[in-house]
């Protein structure tokens, strides 16, 4: 039997919108129809006034989100602006006027860290482990509205952490920071995340839709063009022997160009 097809899963429940990355066999890695359906769902419940926070988690408890499916960059174009198409999904996401919370158990990495800070609180199981190993893995970069979005969560340090030195952070480090909101046992996340959605479902929708909205509008102020770089790291020789070295299971040997 075939297993089904990488997807979000959405269900409504009351006051809750329960959204699944379900994509369990790559550690729920996104594909590119799994990022469309990410800006639809997130479209959708913006305009269902019945709805008062939203729930984001993976399947399974191997990981929340582990990055993008590799195998979708094989084809990329040369220059296909692939940053500035995600950054008007994640838009709709950091941009939803209701609270949002990100479940999180395993592995946070990639966009998988991106799509966890759009949210506004974070509840991850203690030995969960978050970053953005880009240098390490496929040699490619963010555009100025993530790096904006995570620089503010996380502090530049901790980004650079990150970014240039590929290392995975662990939750106490970041429950220490502020950036969880709670860390707690596998079988206890889920009651805490209800905890959570219950008391903010109670709350005035208006002061909550106004507060983030503003926060989020703030962050992305007086963004620079930085075109040419993420030009120069997609169509690097290097970012194509990171996919290559990827999908063939062995470590990638940088040129620098």
């Amino acid at each position: 039997m075939n297993s089904a097809p990488p997807c979000i899963d959405l269900q409504l429940d009351g006051s809750t919108a329960r959204i699944t990355f379900n994509n369990p066999s790559a550690r729920n890695a996104l594909t590119w129809p799994m990022y469309e359906e990410l800006k639809r769902i997130c479209d959708a419940i913006a305009n269902m006034p019945e709805i008062k926070v939203a729930i984001f988690r993976g399947a399974g408890d191997k990981a929340f989100v582990s990055g993008s499916d590799i195998q979708q960059f094989v084809a990329l174009q040369k220059d296909e602006p692939y940053e500035v198409a995600v950054d008007a999904i994640f838009h709709s996401l950091q941009h939803l006027p209701i609270p949002t919370i990100a479940l999180i158990e395993g592995l946070a990495v990639g966009s998988g860290l991106l799509i966890a800070t759009a949210c506004d609180f974070r509840i991850s199981t203690n030995d969960a482990r978050f970053g953005i190993p880009v240098a390490k893995t496929l040699g490619n970069c963010l555009s100025p509205s993530n790096l904006s979005w995570i620089a503010y969560h996380l502090g530049v340090p901790m980004v650079k952490r990150m970014l240039l030195s590929a290392e995975l952070i662990t939750a106490p480090e970041l429950l220490g920071s502020g950036y969880l909101y709670q860390t707690t046992t596998p079988d206890a996340i889920a009651e805490v995340t209800e905890v959570l959605a219950g008391k903010l479902a109670t709350l005035a929708p208006m002061t909550q839709k106004a507060s983030k909205v503003t926060l989020a509008r703030l962050m992305e102020s007086n963004l620079p063009d930085c075109t040419e770089l993420m030009r120069q790291t997609y169509n690097s020789l290097d970012f194509k022997e990171g996919v290559n070295a990827f999908l063939e299971g062995r470590p990638p040997q940088w040129l620098g160009k």
